[in-house]
């Protein structure tokens, strides 16, 4: 009797190992033919950001030092200077795909390339605006920062609520009309929102970093810097920085129709290394003290995770690993 009765369930749960690691296999395949059939970057014909940028934070709601330290660490990272030591592979070497935009020959005009380096920060920690956020109370909060030769970054604390958030967006990029003008006319400059989801929607939002709300299941990765929601935050702002720079005015590089576009970044959504398939992010590093996923260093020996960016030389999501 013991011997039918394990004969009876051993083979179905046989059949069902085979039938899931074929469907595991074909979901591999499938990754890899949609990453080789992207459809090509277009370019618009406006301007994308050049010279030296500096990217201004502004901190809405409470945040720990060591959090924001985390986030200034990353945006120092996507320097090239020498001086700032970086092991292999980098931050910078990662946001050279995005220079790559900068010397197509299929461009109209020779776009000048592009300098990131840390700005200003600006703290609100008494909530001026509450703690329910609106699109314009972004645009407010990004007013704040300097509106020439910058990117202001907005980053909402976990206890704040943003229009969209968690439903539609875990961040955001656009451009506002500036207070400050050029040659007698008013200029716009380029902004960006980041939300903490660690308390709202880490599942969406912090992923690989939480257990996915929908789609495949998997374990969660260990965050590289032991938070999850600011971790989450660094691979927002990575793509959302990638598609600033490369689309600040809706009419730069980006795939498909104004409005529903995708960009150098959220082209390759759910990539952060090789092999990598939805509910998989990929062959990733693991460091062996903490046991952390990541694909790139950063300065002050920080370890991070970014995402993969349309490379446009190559048609393909690149990643560092």
């Amino acid at each position: 009797m013991a011997s039918f009765f394990a004969s009876k369930t051993a083979l179905p749960k046989l059949f069902l190992a085979l039938c899931l690691l074929q469907m595991a296999s074909a979901t591999r395949r499938l990754a890899e033919l949609v990453q080789d059939q992207s459809p090509p970057m277009t370019y618009h014909n406006g301007p994308l950001l050049s010279g030296k940028i500096s990217v201004n934070l502004i901190w809405y709601g409470r945040f720990k030092p060591s959090q924001r330290t985390i986030v200034s660490d990353f945006v120092t990272s996507l320097s090239s200077d020498p001086s700032l030591a970086q092991a292999s592979p980098s931050v910078s070497h990662w946001w050279k795909t995005v220079d790559k935009y900068y010397h197509l020959s299929s461009s109209k005009r020779r776009t000048p390339s592009l300098t990131i380096s840390l700005g200003k920060q600006v703290l609100d920690e008494s909530y001026s605006l509450g703690k329910s956020l609106t699109n314009k109370h972004l645009i407010e909060l990004a007013s704040r920062g300097e509106q020439r030769n910058a990117i202001n970054v907005v980053l909402t604390s976990s206890d704040v609520a943003v229009e969209g958030f968690c439903m539609s967006r875990c961040g955001s990029h656009d451009s506002a009309v500036g207070s400050v003008k050029v040659k007698g006319r008013s200029s716009r400059f380029a902004y960006i929102w980041v939300g903490n989801s660690e308390t709202q929607c880490p599942g969406q939002c912090a992923w690989p970093f939480h257990q996915p709300q929908y789609g495949p299941q998997s374990p969660p990765l260990v965050a590289p810097n032991g938070d999850v929601g600011v971790d989450g935050m660094v691979i927002n702002l990575a793509g959302l920085l990638a598609g600033t720079a490369t689309n600040p005015f809706s009419n730069g590089y980006y795939q498909g129709e104004a409005g529903a576009s995708l960009e150098a970044a959220s082209a390759c959504t759910g990539i952060y290394g090789n092999g990598a398939y939805p509910g998989y992010a990929g062959n990733l590093l693991v460091d062996e003290a903490t046991g952390a996923s990541y694909n790139a260093h950063g300065v002050n020996r920080r370890k991070y995770l970014v995402p993969a960016l349309y490379d446009p030389s190559t048609s393909s999501c690149s990643t560092l690993v």
